[in-house]
């Protein structure tokens, strides 16, 4: 069984930078994609950002692209996302998976964090 467990989240001002890690432990660690996804109050949770169990193939939403970093170190159990140029529309809770056998989304087999909140303003 996979645990995971998140930190970094925080309050940040606009064009701003935060960096979020996600802690796994259990087995086969290597053995699952990772990444994250979101939930702003009122909204469906989406994709983020994810990479594969090798750290060699990363998605990232459209929304994201150019401004969010993810990476992997299977060797210390541990993902990261690099946040920066930060907008209001960023806020939102964080949530970490580990999905097993996948390529870089969810799947049926997919353990997730609790949330950290991020929260962008002035």
């Amino acid at each position: 069984q996979v645990q995971l467990v998140e930190s970094g989240g925080g309050l940040v001002q606009p064009g701003g930078s935060l960096r979020l890690s996600c802690a796994a432990s259990g087995h086969a660690f290597s053995r699952h994609a990772m990444g994250w996804f979101r939930q702003a109050p009122g909204k469906d949770r989406e994709f983020v950002a994810g990479v594969n169990w090798s750290g060699f193939r990363s998605e990232y939403a459209d929304a994201v692209k150019g401004r969010f970093t993810i990476s992997r170190d299977n060797a210390a159990n541990t993902l990261a996302l690099q946040m920066n140029s930060l907008e209001p529309e960023d806020t939102a809770v964080y949530y970490c998976y580990a999905a097993f056998m996948a390529n870089v989304r969810p799947s049926n087999r997919t353990y997730w964090g609790q949330g950290t909140q991020v929260t962008v303003s002035s």
